[in-house]
C-alpha cells in the first residue's frame, strides 16, 4: 500500500512539474513576442527585458537568444569605448554563442558574433568567425567581402602610420627601403589575402561594387609595398585604376536599371467631335 502511495506521489509530482514546465513555454513565449513588438518600434531596452525574461522561463528558445542578442548588438554603438556600452557588445556574443551551443551552423549568430568583433576591432576574432561562415554557406559573397575588408584595413592602418612619419605626401612612393621592406613583410599576407577573397566574392556575384572598391584600395596597398620592383608598382596603380572604373561603370549601370520614381498619370479624356 506504501509503495502505490509513494508512487502515486511520484506521478502527481511529475504532472506538476510538466503543466509547470508548460506554463513556462507559454509564458516564454509570450514574452517573445512582446519583444518582437517593442523591437520593431525600437524599444530596444524593453525588448531586451522581454528576451531575457523569456530566455529565463525557456532557455531552450532559441529564437529569443538570438533576438536577445541582436538587440544587444542594436544597442552598441562602434567606436564608444564606454563600460555600458562595451557590455552590450559582450552580451550580444555571449547570447549568440548561446545560441550555436545547440546549433553550431546558425549563421545569423556566427556573422553577428563577427560583425560585433569587427566593430571592437578584435580583427582576428571577427574573421575566424567570417571564415567559419564561409565553411557553412561557401556561395555567400559577403563572407568573403567582409574579411577582405578586415584584410585591407590590417594592411592600410600600418602603412599610413609608417608615410606619416616619413612626411610623404599621398602620391610619393615609399622611400624608405627599410621601412617598405618591413611594411611588405608584415602586410603582403592580408593584402594577397584580401585580393583572393574578393576575386571569389566577385565569382559568386559579378555586380559586386563594393567588393569592387576594394579591389581597388588593396591593390593601392599592394603598390605601395613593391619599393623594389617599380614595373610592378606602376602595373598595380593601373589596376587600381581599372577597378575604380569598374566600380563606377557597374554603379551606373545598376542605377539605370533601378525602376524609376513616376508619378501617377491619369487618364487623359478623349477629345469630343
Amino acid at each position: 500500500m506504501k509503495n502505490w502511495l509513494k508512487i502515486g506521489s511520484l506521478a502527481g509530482m511529475g504532472l506538476l512539474l510538466l503543466a509547470t514546465s508548460g506554463c513556462d513555454k507559454l509564458k516564454a513565449r509570450d514574452q517573445l513576442n512582446k519583444g518582437v513588438a517593442s523591437y520593431k518600434n525600437a524599444h530596444y531596452e524593453q525588448a531586451i527585458d522581454h528576451f531575457q525574461q523569456a530566455v529565463n522561463l525557456d532557455p531552450s528558445l532559441s529564437n529569443a537568444r538570438l533576438y536577445l542578442a541582436t538587440a544587444y548588438a542594436q544597442q552598441y554603438i562602434p567606436g564608444v569605448d564606454a563600460a555600458d556600452n562595451n557590455r552590450n557588445g559582450e552580451q550580444a556574443v555571449e547570447q549568440y554563442k548561446a545560441v550555436l551551443q545547440t546549433d553550431p551552423k546558425n549563421l545569423g549568430s556566427i556573422k553577428g558574433i563577427a560583425y560585433i568583433y569587427l566593430q571592437m576591432k578584435k580583427f582576428e576574432d571577427a574573421k575566424s568567425y567570417y571564415r567559419k561562415a564561409i565553411e557553412i554557406d561557401p556561395n555567400d559573397p559577403e563572407s568573403y567581402y567582409s574579411v577582405a575588408v578586415i584584410d585591407w584595413t590590417q594592411s592600410f592602418a600600418p602603412r599610413m602610420d609608417a608615410r606619416n612619419k616619413l612626411g610623404l605626401k599621398p602620391e610619393e612612393p615609399l622611400k624608405d627601403k627599410k621601412v617598405c621592406a618591413d611594411l611588405k613583410t608584415s602586410n603582403w599576407a592580408v593584402i594577397t589575402d584580401g585580393i583572393d577573397q574578393l576575386n571569389t566574392a566577385l565569382k559568386l556575384r559579378p555586380d559586386y561594387d563594393d567588393a569592387m572598391a576594394y579591389m581597388n584600395l588593396l591593390y593601392r596597398e599592394k603598390a605601395d609595398v613593391e619599393c623594389d620592383d617599380p614595373e610592378t608598382r606602376t602595373a598595380d596603380l593601373k589596376t587600381a585604376d581599372d577597378w575604380v572604373e569598374k566600380t563606377m561603370a557597374t554603379k551606373k549601370a545598376k542605377a539605370e536599371k533601378a525602376p524609376g520614381q513616376q508619378g501617377i498619370v491619369m487618364d487623359q479624356p478623349k477629345d469630343q467631335q
